[in-house]
């Protein structure tokens, strides 16, 4: 999986939407191109809506388990403190809790503020939403299997 054309500054108020594909890859680095060249043209690209792609529906299938979304609802309504009080707000073990945030912040969907030595990591959405674009028309099969 990567993520494509994401730049980490934001404004304060502003969290953009984050476009989630599949098999995407080729397209996206011609997209990424494209933009590259305009950026060296001048070309104001603050619209860029940010990509992540996953190479497999397997892959997506982790990011969108029951259990992370779970996660990510309870993270967009709580607001919790800490890593420990996201694992109380889903009622799930601590230490599962930690390892599918720590995934989640690998690809770009959670960030976490504080977390210095003796200091809680508090668990922040970096996206207002997820949207989900898998085109089934014209895939060449490079994208591997649903599960049913």
């Amino acid at each position: 999986m990567e993520l494509v054309g994401v730049g980490r500054l934001q404004e304060v108020y502003t969290m953009p939407t984050l476009k989630v594909t599949v098999g995407e890859r080729d397209r996206l680095n011609q997209r990424t191109r494209s933009r590259i060249k305009a950026a060296q043209e001048g070309e104001d690209l603050d619209d860029a809506q940010p990509v992540l792609n996953f190479g497999s529906y397997t892959e997506l299938s982790r990011l969108l388990s029951p259990k992370n979304l779970e996660l990510l609802e309870a993270i967009s309504k709580h607001q919790p403190e800490s890593i420990r009080e996201a694992a109380d707000l889903v009622e799930r073990d601590y230490k599962q809790v930690h390892r599918n945030l720590s995934e989640l912040e690998d690809i770009g969907v959670i960030e976490f503020e504080n977390g210095g030595p003796g200091q809680a990591k508090k668990p922040k959405l970096a996206y207002d939403g997820l949207e989900i674009d898998i085109p089934f028309a014209g895939s060449n099969g490079s994208v591997g299997a649903a599960a049913p």
